[in-house]
């Protein structure tokens, strides 16, 4: 029943702002504000990447350009009131709520989606698939035959998994292995942080060892290659704080825009271009490989991406 309600919502909510958007296709609009265009950044790479990526296509529309630091779930009603004007990169795994909420609340719209699906899973880097360490994978049920595979000094003799901060998503993974009846064989371990899990996979990688990790996509890890875990599909109810026994895996997930209701208005050039704007995973991934791999600055990984994908962003903004 919270499904279908849901799905209604969602459908009333699409349908308004289609509406809405359809009733100024026939207005003329004038050049673009010489007001900027406020673009919120975050504290992850491929985010404050594709911001000053987003705002360099902007730019080269002739537009200003400001950038505004930004709380993750605040962000949609900062662009709501008009503190920000676009948002640029929304998880539907942790921000749907956010951004619909500000939807419903009014001056806000569904900007459309990126080509990029999002996951939040386990799994292992590509060299591990390649050099077969552990016959079966992707399939979860290969990890019950390869638990050495993934042993450390600190996994007690079983295969380690190492999930990302406890607080991220508290037992959600260790409930998933208990489940699955693969707690007799694995440990999961806690990271204290993101960058701890990207020491963990260049030190695996270095050595040529099984490692199984937290990750997400698209990420800059995306580049260098990593592989999800297919375990049991997601279906609403499966989690055990949902009720389920929560042996299932992660679901896919949009990664939409947004923007504020004045914008298509003020800014019709840039708006046109927001529209089109729909990076695939590979893009994504690639932004964010020039800041955690090559070490540029954010801005310069944003100058450099440009640079040499004009065949990706030019159409954009035709």
């Amino acid at each position: 029943m919270g499904s279908a309600i849901n799905m209604i919502r969602k459908t009333l909510i699409s349908a308004t702002l289609s509406a809405a958007l359809a009733s100024t296709a026939g207005v003329a609009f004038g050049a673009d504000s010489s007001e900027p265009i406020k673009i919120g950044t975050h504290n992850w790479s491929s985010q404050v990447v594709m911001a000053y990526v987003v705002g360099g296509i902007f730019e080269k529309l002739g537009d200003t350009v400001e950038y505004v630091p930004a709380d993750t779930q605040a962000a949609y009603e900062a662009a709501r009131n008009g503190d920000l004007t676009v948002v640029h990169e929304i998880w539907q795994s942790s921000m749907q709520a956010s951004m619909y909420n500000a939807i419903d609340a009014g001056g806000l719209f569904d900007a459309g989606s990126h080509e990029a699906l999002t996951i939040e899973e386990l799994g292992v880097p590509q060299y591990v698939i390649d050099d077969n360490l552990c016959p079966g994978l992707p399939d979860w049920e290969a990890l019950k035959n390869c638990p050495e595979v993934f042993a450390t000094a600190d996994s007690e003799g079983k295969g380690r998994i190492l999930e990302g901060p406890q607080s991220w998503h508290g037992d959600l993974i260790p409930d998933r292995i208990t489940a699955l009846g693969l707690d007799d064989k694995y440990v999961v371990k806690f990271a204290g942080s993101a960058d701890a899990i990207w020491a963990e996979l260049a030190s695996a990688k270095k050595e040529g060892r099984g490692v199984i990790t937290f990750n997400w996509s698209p990420n800059f890890t995306d580049a260098d290659g990593f592989v999800f875990i297919k375990f049991p599909p997601y279906f609403d109810g499966c989690r055990k704080v949902d009720g389920g026994d929560g042996s299932c895996g992660s679901p896919l997930g949009w990664l939409k825009k947004a923007a504020n209701y004045k914008f298509p208005k003020t800014h019709p050039a840039a708006y046109k271009a927001f529209s089109k704007i729909s990076f695939s995973t590979a893009d994504i991934g690639q932004m964010a490989a020039l800041v955690d791999i090559d070490k540029m600055s954010h801005e310069d990984a944003a100058k450099a991406w440009l640079a040499a994908h004009e065949d990706v962003w030019m159409p954009f903004t035709q």
